[in-house]
């Protein structure tokens, strides 16, 4: 139910001027990510569903959506710097994406289309996790949620309250300057 009111108040838009292109693109990642969590979309192939694939399906959405021409080129930048149409999660945020800080200032200014990322060693090597921030346009309404596959073969998309990270959930989860294993927050470049 909180997903569907969140849904509501993204998509209500005021007699206002026309949107900025930024703005509709936004929007519409964030539908594009919290229908995932309703139901993945069958256009998303089950190969590609963890949470990198989650970011690059629902970017290419927005821009199919909202401006086709962009995606005569790939999105993505691969790990040497050229357009690409898959990246993994470290090659996104090394090449596609932009550090924008690890504090609680930085977490207040997020926007829709953000990501969150995290960085667990393990034995067989590090492993990068993303979740995709939406932040409705009314603060007042509702909180600031997250949305991820967690990169598990067959798992659902979730989604959580950005501020239940900070304090609930396991240490090596929260994202906040004392965990080594946050990386930060960060923005699709084009959106800088």
């Amino acid at each position: 139910m909180r997903v569907l009111l969140l849904l509501l108040s993204l998509q209500a838009a005021s007699p206002a001027p026309p949107e900025s292109l930024g703005l509709l693109l936004r929007r519409e990642v964030a539908q594009g990510a919290l229908a995932q969590v309703r139901r993945m979309d069958p256009a998303w192939h089950p190969d590609q569903r963890d949470c990198a694939g989650l970011v690059r399906f629902v970017f290419r959405g927005a821009y199919r959506r909202f401006q086709p021409e962009r995606l005569a080129t790939p999105l993505w930048r691969d790990d040497r710097g050229r357009p690409a149409d898959f990246a993994d999660a470290e090659t996104l945020l090394t090449h596609s994406f932009v550090p924008l800080g690890r504090d609680e200032a930085t977490r207040e200014s997020l926007r829709t289309g953000d990501l969150v990322a995290f960085r667990q060693e393990r034995d067989s090597g590090p492993i990068f996790h993303l979740m995709l921030v939406v932040r409705p346009e009314d603060k007042a309404h509702a909180p600031t949620r997250v949305v991820y596959h967690p990169g598990d073969k067959g798992a659902a998309v979730r989604t959580g309250v950005l501020q239940s990270l900070v304090t609930d959930a396991p240490v090596e989860w929260r994202p906040v300057p004392q965990n080594t294993a946050f990386l930060g927050f960060f923005r699709f470049k084009e959106w800088m």
